[in-house]
């Protein structure tokens, strides 16, 4: 393996620089994408999806656990596999305590076409405790692009999707998959994929996770 070049500490001083310009860039082109992200149009989901989870059945409104803000992680689980996927599973470890997602009014569940039977045996195993529904037999997978055709064939691909609620009436805001997921996971990164954002803004919102007004 090729290791990086030595040089004097102001030779590496003067490196960072230049890359520290690059990364301050970056940011900038960052936050524009989300700013304009966030004036994407949304449309409105009429479907009346039915999942099951822990609780029994569910609504794609009741996912939102009353938040105006949901982002749902496509997780690959085919009604067939044995297992989760190990790269989604990869993800979800990274995600962190949805504490900071729901003080920012954002709720979060990882959705599967597999049985919640198969679900909830590896979900165990895991030790994740996020919200985890099973789709099947219905066509949210299929209408969201999380499962898509390949010679007539179900293909699972990972994603994430954003919903807005407004009431009783929920719209699709945002979706992104495969490697575009390399980057996100962490709770300021899915915030910024919804319409909404960071809000309330600044680190001096941040807690502790235990300490949230909920």
């Amino acid at each position: 393996m090729s290791l990086p070049e030595i040089v004097s500490r102001e030779q590496w001083r003067a490196a960072r620089e230049e890359l520290r310009c690059r990364e301050e860039s970056a940011r900038r082109e960052r936050e524009a994408l989300g700013a304009e992200r966030r004036r994407l149009p949304m449309v409105e989901v009429d479907p009346e999806y039915l999942f099951e989870g822990g609780d029994g059945k569910a609504t794609l409104l009741d996912l939102f656990e009353g938040r105006s803000q949901l982002v749902v992680h496509h997780f690959m689980f085919a009604p067939e596999w044995v297992t989760g996927c190990p790269c989604c599973a990869a993800f979800l470890d990274q995600v962190g305590h949805l504490a900071h997602l729901r003080a920012r009014d954002t709720s979060f569940a990882a959705v599967s076409r597999a049985p919640f039977t198969r679900i909830l045996p590896f979900k165990a195993r895991m030790g994740w405790a996020v919200p985890w529904y099973s789709s099947a037999p219905g066509d949210f997978n299929d209408d969201f692009e999380a499962t898509v055709r390949d010679a007539g064939k179900p293909v699972e691909r990972p994603g994430l999707s954003c919903f807005l609620r407004d009431r009783d009436r929920v719209f699709h805001t945002y979706s992104v998959y495969g490697a575009d997921l390399d980057e996100l996971g962490t709770t300021a990164a899915l915030l910024d994929l919804t319409a909404l954002g960071r809000r309330p803004a600044g680190s001096e919102a941040l807690r502790l996770h235990d300490e949230y007004d909920f």
